[in-house]
Formats: structure tokens, sequence, C-alpha cells
């Protein structure tokens, strides 16, 4: 959904910005983009600015699937938090956030 999300800004990035943005080495972002742009939900174009670089554009069906996965991640969400308040809501999601950083940065003695 990450990679998703950031294919769906107004300036589409290139496929190196977006695989830096979501941490993935730019060969499986290229399979991964494979997969997707196979199933409809992005395509890519060449960047105007240098042919060597593509952009990655969500598709119209792509856009719908990005909806519909919003939708149930706030519903599930919703679900889930309601026992909290909303400021339990806010620093559950920090702490997250942290926990998800951490992971991606890789355990001491990697």
């Amino acid at each position: 959904m990450l990679m998703a999300l950031a294919a769906a800004e107004e300036k589409p990035p290139t496929q190196l910005e977006l695989a830096g943005r979501v941490g993935l080495d730019r060969t499986v972002m290229t399979y991964l983009l494979d997969d997707l742009e196979g199933l409809g939900l992005l395509s890519r174009r060449p960047n105007p600015r240098d042919r060597r670089a593509r952009h990655v554009i969500l598709t119209d069906e792509g856009r719908a699937q990005l909806q519909r996965v919003r939708t149930d991640v706030t519903a599930t969400e919703s679900q889930l938090l309601a026992e909290l308040s909303e400021e339990d809501r806010v620093q559950f999601r920090d702490l997250l956030a942290r926990v998800a950083l951490t992971a991606q940065r890789g355990a001491p003695g990697e």
C-alpha cells in the first residue's frame, strides 16, 4: 500500500525514487512493478527530461483499488482501536511507526 500511496502523488515518482521511498532494492522494485503493471494497476512512462528514467503512474483501476484498500483499512482500524481514546490512538500509531522504522533499519548485529 505504501508504494501505491507514493505512486498516487500529484507528480509521479520515477521507479528509482519510489524504490527509495519504500525501502526496496531497485531490482526487486522492477519485478514488483512488472507484476502490478500486468494486473493493470499502474503504467510506466519515460521521463521526458531523462529518457532512461520511467515515471510510475497509477491507472484508473489502480486508483480505485487504492481507494478500496484505504476504506477497508480505515474501517478495520476503527474496529480494532474502538476501545482507545483519540489520544491513545495517536500515541499507538506513533509507537507503531517508530517500531516500523527500527525494523526497516534492521536489528543490531545483522
